[in-house]
């Protein structure tokens, strides 16, 4: 199946190397939808349409596969994803705190991205850093031991060097 050129202003040729290469292999689906994310930030509807007619897998079937496992997002997320564990280590620790402090200083809620397309915050069940708790993951980079007044420092810093870095 050939992939159209843009859809929904998403650049589907970029997908084309991805169904070259998996699209006929058996069992390849969640490895598909990997990539996808990965050069989109998220799996937008129009590449899922794309996959269903490219691996003949039906679309409710490549859908329930998204939306089953939590490290597929349908929608886009900021330039920096904030993940608050919410682990049992955490939670003693303060995680909830230090998750209000977060959704104060951004002004979202969970699973939510700021205005400026910055920051969004998802708690997570755990980050497997118990020992750093409370914890949270921005990126790949996992800050531990934080108050609210840490986290909300960490933010702003990065808030500061990414409007920096544009001009």
């Amino acid at each position: 199946m050939e992939v159209t050129t843009t859809q929904n202003g998403v650049d589907l040729e970029l997908l084309k190397p991805v169904l070259a290469e998996y699209a006929k292999v058996s069992g390849s689906l969640i490895t598909i939808l990997q990539k996808t994310q990965a050069i989109y930030g998220y799996l937008p509807i129009s590449a899922l349409t794309e996959i269903a007619a490219a691996t003949g897998v039906a679309p409710a079937k490549i859908m329930g596969v998204a939306t089953f496992y939590t490290q597929f997002r349908l929608e886009p997320i900021g330039k920096y994803l904030i993940m608050v564990c919410q682990g049992t280590a955490c939670h003693v620790n303060g995680s909830e705190k230090l998750a209000q402090a977060l959704s104060d200083e951004l002004g979202i809620q969970d699973g939510e991205t700021s205005k400026d397309g910055l920051f969004t915050l998802k708690h997570v069940a755990c980050l497997g850093c118990c020992s750093l708790a409370p914890a949270i993951m921005i990126n790949d980079d996992v800050y531990g031991n934080l108050t609210g007044d840490k986290a909300r420092k960490i933010v702003q810093d990065i808030a500061k060097k990414t409007k920096e870095a544009a001009k």
